[in-house]
Parts: C-alpha cells; sequence; structure tokens
C-alpha cells in the first residue's frame, strides 16, 4: 500500500489523486456550469450556494468561538487570583466586568461565565457542527446542486449572525450583559439584582433581556437549518443513493435536524417568555403567591431542550469522526446499520432524560428514578458507537494524521466525559456533585474533548477541499499534542476540586474556609487553561496562512470514498456536479480484496476499477 502522504519541511505532499470520473459521453450536449457573476454583494454576503455559506458560518463561528475562549481566560483567572488586576487589559474591561482597579468584579465574574457557555454552545459549537459541516458537506456527499431551499439557507445564517451581535453587544448596555448562568435560571434571570447587574441604587434588565431576544431569533436560525437540512437528504439523494449507502456524517446531521425541530421551539418560546416577563410585566418565570409565577417552569422549558441539545453538539461530531476513521484506518466503517440505528436511538432517548438535571429541584422520587433509569439507558447506543469506532481501527493501516490524531483523542475523551455521566445519572450520587466542579469537568469532556475535538479534526480533513490548499501537518500535530495535554491537565482535577466540595457559580472561592486549601489546584487548573489557549494560535497562524500560502490541494489527498472528493480543491462549479452522479455502493469500501488500490469511490462502478487477477471480488 502507498504511503497517504510524504512529509516534507513541515508541510504534506501527495502522490495520489483521485481516479478520473468516467461520464457517459453525450458529445456537444455536455455543458460546463461555472458559478455565474452575481458582483460581491450576491457571492459573498447574500450567496445562495451552499460552498459560501458553510464558509460564512466558519468564519462568523471562529469569530464566536475566540471571543468565548477570552471570556473563559477571564473566568480562570478570576478563580486562581480573586481580587487581583487583570494584566495588559484590565483597565480597558467595560465597568460592568472589571472594578476600578483593573481587577474583575463579583458580578461581572457572573457575566463572563455565563456568556462564555452561551456564546461557545449557540455561536461556535452548534453553528460550526451544523452550520459549516452541514451546508458544505450534505448537498455534495448526496449529489444534490445545492440545498433544497437557497433563500432560506442564506436567511439562517444571517439570523444566527445577528443573534451573536445582539449577544456580544449586550456587554456595553447599562448593568452589562446577562448574569445569570447560561442556563438563566428564574429567578435569577428574572431579578437583576440577583444576579449581580445593579449599580448606584439601579437594576437593569437590558443584557438578560437582550440574552433572551438573541437566544430566540438563534433559534429560528436552527429550525430553517433543520428543515432544509431534512427536505434535501430526503428529496435530492442522487441516483443510486439510498438511505443506506449515506455516509455516516448525513445520517448524524439528519436525525440531528429533527432533534433541531423538535426541541429548539421550546427554547424559543421560552426565551419570548422569558423576554415578555422582563419588559411587559408578564409572570411566567417571576412572581408570588398572588401572581402565580413558576420558576421551576423554565427549568423544565430549558432542559427539554438542553438535553436534546447536547445529542445535538455531540451526534454531528460522532458522525464526522465516523467519516474520518475509515479513511486514515483503510477499513470500512465496523457495523454500518448498526452505527445508523445508534444514531437514531440516542435522537429518540434523548428526549425522556431531561429530568436528571433537576434531581436537585425536589422532585418526586418516582420521577427521578424514571429519570435516573433512561439516562442509564441511553449509554448503551452511546457505548455501541464506541465499540465500532474500536472495531473500525482495530488491525487498520493506520495513519495518524493530525484530523486522525483529534478524532482518536475524541473518542478517548468522550469516553472519559461518558463515564462520569453513569455515575451522575444515580439520583444519591448527583445530589452530592450537582452544584460542584465535578459537573463543569463532565461537561467538557463532552463538550471540548468530545465535540470540539471533533470539530478541529474535522477542520484539518475537509479544509483542502473548502480552500485549495494543504494545511501544514507539523503545525497540525505539535497543535494537537499541546491541546491534548493542556485539555487533560485543565479539565481532570475538576473532577477533584467538584469531590472535595468546589462549588459552581461563585466569584471567590478564598472565601470559602474549607475552599482554601483547594487554592493551590485552582492556580494550576488556570495556568494549564492559559497553556490550552495559548495552544489554540497554532492553530490560528496554521488556520490563516494555509489559507493564502498553503500547498495546493488535489481532488482528493486523503484517498476517500464519499462524492466530495471526486471533484476539484476547491469546488468552483456552480450546482457541484457536471453531470448528476450515479452511486454503485456505499461509502466505506476499503482496501477491498481484488483491487488495486485500497479506495473505492461511491460513483465508480466496480467494473472501471483496477483489479489484480485472479481474486474474486464482491462488494454490495
Amino acid at each position: 500500500m502507498q504511503p497517504i502522504a510524504q512529509k516534507e519541511e513541515g508541510l504534506v505532499s501527495y502522490k495520489h489523486e483521485a481516479a478520473p470520473i468516467p461520464h457517459d459521453d453525450h458529445g456537444g450536449d455536455h455543458h460546463h456550469h461555472h458559478a455565474p457573476h452575481h458582483g460581491f454583494f450576491r457571492t459573498y454576503v447574500w450567496s445562495h450556494d451552499h460552498k459560501m455559506i458553510g464558509m460564512q458560518y466558519l468564519f462568523a463561528s471562529l469569530l464566536f468561538m475566540a471571543v468565548s475562549g477570552a471570556l473563559a481566560m477571564g473566568v480562570r483567572w478570576q478563580l486562581a487570583f480573586p481580587g487581583h488586576p487583570v494584566p495588559v487589559i484590565g483597565h480597558l474591561l467595560p465597568a460592568s466586568i472589571a472594578n476600578p482597579d483593573g481587577s474583575i468584579a463579583p458580578g461581572g465574574y457572573n457575566a463572563l461565565v455565563t456568556m462564555h457557555a452561551t456564546i461557545m454552545i449557540f455561536l461556535a459549537i452548534m453553528p460550526i457542527l451544523i452550520g459549516v459541516f452541514g451546508n458544505f458537506l450534505i448537498p455534495l456527499k448526496i449529489g444534490a446542486p445545492d440545498m433544497a431551499f437557497p433563500f432560506f439557507n442564506a436567511l439562517s445564517f444571517w439570523l444566527f449572525f445577528v443573534s451573536g451581535i445582539i449577544m456580544l453587544a449586550s456587554f456595553f448596555v447599562p448593568g452589562g450583559a446577562a448574569a445569570g448562568g447560561w442556563t438563566s435560571y428564574a429567578p435569577l434571570s428574572t431579578t437583576a439584582i440577583y444576579q449581580g447587574s445593579a449599580e448606584a441604587g439601579h437594576t437593569y434588565a437590558q443584557g438578560q433581556s437582550m440574552w433572551a431576544l438573541g437566544i430566540f431569533i438563534n433559534g429560528l436560525a436552527s429550525i430553517a437549518g433543520a428543515a432544509n437540512y431534512i427536505t434535501t437528504i430526503i428529496n435530492m439523494r442522487c441516483p443510486g443513493m439510498t438511505m443506506f449507502r449515506l455516509p455516516l456524517t448525513v445520517w448524524a446531521l439528519f436525525i440531528t435536524s429533527f432533534l433541531l425541530l423538535l426541541a429548539v421551539p421550546v427554547l424559543s418560546a421560552a426565551g419570548a417568555m422569558l423576554w415578555f416577563d422582563l419588559n411587559a410585566g408578564t409572570h411566567f418565570f417571576s412572581g408570588d403567591n398572588v401572581t402565580g409565577g413558576q420558576p421551576l417552569l423554565w427549568q423544565h422549558l430549558f432542559w427539554f431542550f438542553g438535553h436534546p441539545e447536547v445529542y445535538i453538539m455531540i451526534l454531528p461530531a460522532m458522525g464526522l469522526v465516523s467519516e474520518i476513521l475509515p479513511v486514515f484506518a483503510r477499513k470500512p466503517i465496523f457495523g454500518y446499520r448498526a452505527m445508523v440505528y445508534a444514531i437514531a436511538a440516542i435522537g429518540v432517548l434523548g428526549f425522556i432524560v431531561w429530568g436528571h438535571h433537576m434531581f436537585v429541584s425536589g422532585m418526586n422520587l418516582v420521577l427521578s428514578a424514571t429519570f435516573s433509569l433512561s439516562t442509564m439507558v441511553i449509554a448503551v447506543p452511546s457505548a455501541i458507537k464506541t465499540f465500532n469506532w474500536m472495531g473500525t481501527i482495530w488491525k487498520g493501516s493506520i495513519h495518524f494524521t493530525t484530523a486522525m490524531l483529534f478524532c482518536l483523542a475524541f473518542v478517548i475523551l468522550f469516553v472519559i466525559g461518558g463515564f462520569s455521566g453513569i455515575f451522575m445519572a444515580a439520583t444519591p450520587i448527583d445530589l452530592f456533585i450537582h452544584h460542584t466542579y465535578h459537573i463543569v469537568a463532565h461537561i467538557h469532556y463532552v463538550l471540548f474533548g468530545g465535540s470540539l475535538f471533533a470539530i478541529l479534526g474535522s477542520i484539518y480533513f475537509y479544509f483542502p477541499k473548502m480552500f485549495g490548499r494543504m494545511m501544514s501537518e507539523r503545525l497540525g500535530k505539535w497543535h494537537f499534542w499541546l491541546t491534548f495535554i493542556f485539555f487533560n491537565l485543565t479539565f481532570f482535577p475538576m473532577h477533584n476540586l467538584g469531590l472535595a466540595g468546589m462549588m459552581r457559580r461563585i466569584a471567590d472561592p478564598t472565601q470559602y474556609e474549607h475552599l482554601r486549601n483547594l487554592q493551590p489546584l485552582q492556580v494550576f487548573v488556570s495556568l494549564s487553561a492559559f497553556g490550552l489557549g495559548a495552544s489554540f494560535f497554532l492553530f490560528w497562524w496554521n488556520f490563516f496562512y494555509s489559507l493564502f500560502r498553503g500547498p495546493k490541494a488535489p481532488h482528493n489527498p486523503w484517498r476517500a470514498n464519499t462524492l466530495e472528493w471526486t471533484l476539484p480543491s476547491p469546488i468552483t462549479l456552480h450546482g457541484n456536479f457536471e453531470q448528476t452522479p450515479v452511486v454503485y455502493h456505499g461509502p466505506y469500501e476499503y482496501s477491498v480484496p481484488g483491487l488495486s488500490q485500497d479506495w473505492l469511490p461511491q460513483n465508480m462502478p466496480l467494473r472501471d476499477m483496477p483489479k489484480n487477477a485472479g481474486v474474486a471480488i464482491d462488494v454490495e
């Protein structure tokens, strides 16, 4: 077998390009549909091309990710060095966040925590997994010219972007940004003085109101995108692309779209109700025995969305990892149909486990036992996927590219996060650890170690197809190892902090006598977090340098099977394909016995492939 890549001065040069795509000979009737000239606005701003919209999502989401990461650095500075001025930028921070001496105020700390999580979840992880890879890949992988509804595709992006601008602008209104936690529990979110957005005898609700408005608009973007994805996948698959020939990335995005359609409207409605409570005198979540407001209602509405949301952020990551592992193991995915059924099972079960977030709310014990059982059951399809990933790489011809390293790390870190989730499913244990940093460690192992590692691996993998250039493998591997090491140094000790009693949502642990002996560990965690943040500068340099100066990418640098790798890099044709492709087999036919090459493109008939003499071949 020929090597996938040869390293040369830290970059990657490739020996193989995809075999030429066979087309039927239609003589003079064959046309090249190049992108029409729409001008700058229609090409780069209000584009209807799914590829450009995917790139718009990518650059916007990376910007929001950088902002969220900076907020996280502020959180860790405050926990390690409470009362100390923030170096360099302390005096530049808004008055709602910092004291006059440049140290972070308690209310400002609450705002940093609230907006870090809100931006990372709603404006970075979700839009990259669903907006970027969903938009860019779905039509390419199913052989479609574009999305079913290009107008609504463009509208979805701009709704998302406007929601992000509204949330960022909330830092500069009187009282500052929302500070009631990213979950915005009532009455914290409905009473300004509880969340710290009060000063000089005044209380402000503008920041929290902008949070609620941003969530509502963001939900509209998700709903529009989900309907578009479902319609496209059902109606626009090319000939031969049956449902069980779909790549697992498409399956994961298909199931995720149903979760979005069913869960996001609940949060959008809750956000609208919260906005009316803050601005129109209603009492959905705030009030007393006379007005009849129900603070607990917010928790039910939020978590009915919130736990499917966890799978909205992890299922596309699972699909992307399932796409990349077979490519670099040079083996078919292990248990393709089992993987599909596991994705579907996770999607269904995700709607009956939200109550485990509310064990400490005084829930009926029979009901809590029911939610506890359903939470344990949902671990089964996740375990199926984990064992299938292990089966895929077992005895494979593994190529340790940067993308492969991030995906292998995803499996490891997701398993660690899953193990801690099993403990939290048990009500007696959760009652003890629910409000501690044990939960912070768990969610970051699932969403950073899981979703974000899959995102990074996928960016390295699909960068050649998006931009026509290769990222540096040497810098990529440095980025991976530093990120992997500092991630574990940052978040694994949080399990110990939580078990030792370190509570969430406190700005100064040194005020509590039983936490003072943990302060050296807090400093260690924060220094590791600063190292984690610094490691991303390698990624930013690699990304933007390669965007302009990286080596030109061949059509198929990874020797992958799916349809997007049969197209030029980058793809410039309007409508993607010169002719509608025809699919002959599944997406993971690697190392087929009898073939002289170890990959079999989906649109390549077996009869046209070079074969080894005297070997029988059996492919679906």
